[in-house]
């Protein structure tokens, strides 16, 4: 999979009906730009109201995800957003004249060929992910429904649904990687059992459903009574019951097709995050209430990623500088020399680590009996990492120096003591011109921010004797 954003090469338009409102509705996917995410557009109110596709304005759960903005609704969002995720969309406007996409054959199988079928197009912009560390979990009580997620290099998810019935017992579905959504999840169609049909169509709440757009899962008697409601619902002269218990008039995609439905509605509910995932999910009996709350705690650990701007490295592998090569670039020598390694290097940002040891002179006089590092060489660390920014760039990085010429909004936000390895992370604020640097920069332990400062700095070339 691609590292940048993507959007479609050109919009696309799909018409049909709502599984819930029955209302005739007209959906146009079309292209966004770079880090626009999933904005759905009501063209039918006045002044076009826009939705963005955030956890944070689900209002409602039952029987499908129902976002609500200003007063402006969307319902049953789930199977487009799916399909969206599925095909490796980053960005896209959703224009409807009615509030609930179209249901069409109720799984996302639609969806995912209307985006194929005017093709993908990559983007210049790099996306972000939500990089899962740690175990993460959430639990509803009340009904047992359990998601987690573990760390993963990619976005896979497993669900394991238990409906303590005999015609639908216990099933399970995985999906290891992303890009096996549309053979393995996009055509499993939303599914009912055939108590809640009946209680949804007394109520009024299933306007649009048809039995080729949801299976009807049979767990009670067909009573006539029964059978003449579903006839009249469904515009059918005749209902019966298939042999696997479900009604006639469809035929199963798969024999665990609820289970893969019940995924592609977690990989929908999901979305909402507002990130592209890096973990593993393991979602035990998910519903759209536990799907979306556990997205809200996703997106906020998302936003304490992003506000924290934790560089994402692996120590084990081989770093782009080692001491020499430090040592190579900048005129600092021990005990000035405050960094050990260069983690990673490009034209427009740096990070650096030093491993605090006792043994650092500094300790020697600077509360002996508390060590400390002093925040003024916590500054020096994040220059010096500035500074080999700067001269990996020249020819002869030895006829060079970097001075600083001011430092601004300097932070220090936890003691760095013996034991601790700090990490450097060092951005351009804008790019280098004349010899003048301006540059943003961090220092961390763990991933907490140490330090931080905004630092400006001038590389001169060295006098000649």
């Amino acid at each position: 999979m691609s590292d940048m954003q993507k959007t479609l090469q050109e919009e696309v338009t799909l018409s049909g009906i709502g599984l819930h409102t029955g209302k005739e509705v007209k959906l146009t996917i079309k292209p966004a730009k770079e880090n626009t995410g999933f904005i759905f557009v009501r063209t039918d109110l006045e002044g076009h109201p826009q939705v963005e596709a955030d956890v944070n304005y689900v209002v409602a759960t039952e029987r499908g995800t129902t976002l609500e903005k200003l007063g402006v609704k969307i319902n049953t969002c789930e199977h487009l957003l799916a399909a969206l995720v599925g095909c490796d969309i980053d960005n896209a406007y959703l224009e409807m004249d009615a509030s609930e996409p179209p249901i069409l054959d109720g799984s996302s199988k639609f969806f995912v060929e209307a985006i194929e079928s005017v093709g993908i197009v990559e983007q210049k912009t790099a996306r972000e992910y939500l990089v899962v560390k740690e175990v993460l979990s959430y639990s509803d009580p009340a009904t047992g429904s359990e998601i987690t997620i573990i760390p993963s290099d990619n976005y896979e998810i497993t669900t394991m649904v238990d409906f303590g019935t005999k015609v639908l017992g216990t099933q399970n579905a995985t999906l290891k990687n992303i890009s096996e959504f549309k053979e393995e999840i996009s055509s499993a169609r939303t599914f009912s059992f055939l108590h809640e049909l009946e209680m949804l169509l007394d109520h009024g709440l299933i306007k649009g459903g048809d039995i080729s757009n949801a299976i009807v899962y049979v767990d009670k008697d067909l009573t006539a009574e029964t059978t003449e409601k579903l006839k009249k619902a469904f515009g059918k002269d005749h209902v019966a019951i298939r042999p696997n218990g479900i009604l006639d008039n469809l035929t199963l995609n798969y024999p665990n097709e609820a289970a893969r439905h019940k995924l592609l509605d977690v990989i929908g509910d999901l979305a909402l995050a507002g990130v592209k995932i890096k973990g593993k999910i393991i979602a035990n009996k998910p519903g759209h209430f536990v799907n979306t709350q556990f997205a809200k705690k996703l997106n906020r650990q998302w936003k304490l990623q992003k506000k924290k701007n934790v560089p994402d490295f692996d120590l084990n592998k081989e770093p782009v500088f080692d001491i020499n090569g430090i040592m190579r670039l900048m005129p600092h020598r021990p005990p000035f020399l405050l960094i050990d390694k260069i983690l990673e290097l490009s034209d427009s940002h740096v990070v650096g680590l030093k491993n605090v040891t006792m043994n650092e002179p500094f300790f020697v006089g600077h509360f002996p009996k508390e060590p400390v590092m002093p925040g003024v060489l916590q500054v020096e660390a994040l220059a010096q990492t500035g500074g080999i920014l700067v001269l990996a760039s020249v020819p002869d990085p030895e006829n060079y120096s970097t001075y600083f010429i001011k430092m601004d909004k300097v932070k220090f936000k936890r003691k760095v003591v013996p034991g601790d390895t700090m990490i450097f992370k060092i951005e351009l604020i804008e790019p280098i011109r004349r010899g003048i640097v301006h540059m943003q920069g961090y220092g961390y332990v763990g991933d907490t921010i140490a330090v931080e400062a905004e630092l400006m700095a001038q590389v001169a070339k060295n006098k000649v004797d």
